[in-house]
């Protein structure tokens, strides 16, 4: 999955949408919790001293003590949990604490004019007697007919703490469950990725096949989204491939309808035994090889590129192997081969062996006794890769004069070795038209060295 990729940029789309979300959702959901378990403390507290406000301002022209049935750890010290029963009007009365708050005392709201709710409550947060934070809440009542007595600051406290633990703990659930749903996610949304742009990795594959030859055309059940791209590539290999037969068709026709006239010219002129006769017949002759050599040349360019077509290297050099040590037996050329059996060349076959039979050829030619020949094939990640062959032998070689004048048509070095001087003129032809090169040099081996550039399937 590399960055440019469409399934780096569907997974990291997905996986920016759920860090976003979930956070979000987390804060969401947290807050949530903490308005209900603030609501559900608050109200604890709030049904605590209403209790404690009835039972105590139900005895007569006094509060009385309450009987402890509501919260069990108004009894234990410092608890946390506390109540408290002060006068307003009548400071020489006594104070009522829980067995809880010990002879502490806690700070009135209503003396720190605090506003009262629409309940007629007072909520405040301060420090417990142990110095933990308390939240309390503060009703005013009187003994008696209400507003006929004395008033008295009725307070239940409870600890913070006790919210803080549960949201904590609450936090700490919430996370791991974000955490373990992110995960999940993350995985499900990387599956979904890959199973879904699977039927691309086919696509892939199966154009890979095409074009090395191994297939005509993209078959096999694709998804409704993408089958129409298949029927659109089949569609335009058929065409391709019906381009190329009609130009080889018409090179064939051209080719025919040029050779007759000029060989009924060139027998006419033959008979004629004068100036005339050997001129029309030797431009004549001129001529035919000119058409021969760009009607070839134009149906290399026809196949050049076309798709599906490869060439095993291997299966073209031992044959020829085999026939120039049978042509140069006297002079016992050993040819040794350096090939991987799976290379294969990006071409057609018979423009292969036209490439390598002249240049081997050449070079056995001028070999003392060896002559070898290395194919290597460099892959990469766009068709075409780049096939390279060397052939090297140990004759005398060329003088750098010599390597840029040999490469023109028709130039011969020595005339004493057989042959008409285009072998090389044609490989070069033959190599540019498939986008290749070639380039001289001179051998470790003591003679030529040529280097040859090709498209590889």
């Amino acid at each position: 999955m590399t960055l440019n990729s469409l399934a780096f940029r569907l997974f990291a789309t997905s996986l920016a949408w759920v860090l976003l979300v979930l956070p979000i959702a987390g804060i969401i959901i947290y807050q949530l919790n903490r308005d209900d378990l603030q609501a559900a403390f608050d109200n604890r507290l709030e049904k605590l001293v209403t209790s404690i406000a009835v039972d105590s301002m139900s005895g007569g022209s006094e509060p009385i003590a309450p009987k402890n049935r509501y919260e069990p750890l108004f009894e234990d010290a410092r608890s946390g949990w506390y109540w408290q029963v002060s006068p307003l009007d009548n400071k020489a009365a006594a104070t009522l604490r829980s067995a809880s708050l010990g002879d502490a005392t806690i700070d009135l709201p209503i003396e720190r004019k605090i506003e009262a709710d629409e309940d007629g409550a007072r909520w405040m947060k301060a420090t417990g007697p142990a110095g933990e934070g308390i939240r309390l809440v503060e009703l005013i009542d009187n003994p008696g007919p209400p507003g006929q007595g004395p008033r008295y600051s009725i307070i239940v406290a409870g600890p913070i703490d006790w919210l803080d633990t549960r949201l904590a703990s609450f936090l700490t659930r919430l996370s791991i469950a974000l955490v373990l749903t992110g995960v999940g996610l993350v995985a499900a949304t990387l599956f979904q990725v890959r199973f879904g742009l699977l039927p691309l990795r086919r696509i892939e594959q199966g154009l890979s096949d095409i074009r090395s030859g191994k297939a005509e055309r993209l078959d096999g059940e694709l998804p409704a989204e993408i089958e129409p791209l298949q029927q659109e590539l089949n569609a335009l290999l058929a065409s391709n491939q019906e381009i190329i037969d009609r130009a080889r068709t018409q090179v064939g026709n051209l080719a025919h309808a040029l050779k007759t006239p000029l060989a009924v010219i060139t027998n006419e002129a033959r008979e004629d035994r004068g100036t005339l006769g050997r001129k029309i017949a030797e431009q004549a002759e001129i001529m035919r090889d000119q058409v021969n050599h760009y009607l070839d040349r134009a149906r290399v360019a026809a196949g050049v590129g076309v798709i599906g077509r490869a060439t095993q290297v291997h299966d073209v050099l031992e044959p020829l192997k085999r026939a120039l040590e049978r042509i140069h037996r006297e002079r016992a050329i050993a040819i040794a081969i350096d090939c991987p059996p799976d290379v294969r060349f990006a071409g057609e076959r018979q423009d292969l062996e036209e490439i390598l039979g002249n240049l081997c050829d050449n070079a056995c030619k001028w070999a003392k006794g060896k002559v070898a020949v290395e194919v290597a094939a460099a892959t990469s990640r766009r068709p075409p890769g780049r096939l390279t062959i060397r052939i090297e032998d140990d004759g005398p070689g060329l003088s750098d004069d010599q390597r840029a004048r040999i490469g023109k048509r028709g130039v011969r070095l020595d005339e004493t070795k057989p042959g008409t001087g285009l072998g090389l003129s044609i490989v070069t032809d033959l190599v540019q038209s498939y986008r290749g090169s070639v380039r001289l040099d001179r051998s470790s081996m003591g003679g030529l060295r040529v280097d040859l550039v090709l498209p590889s399937a």
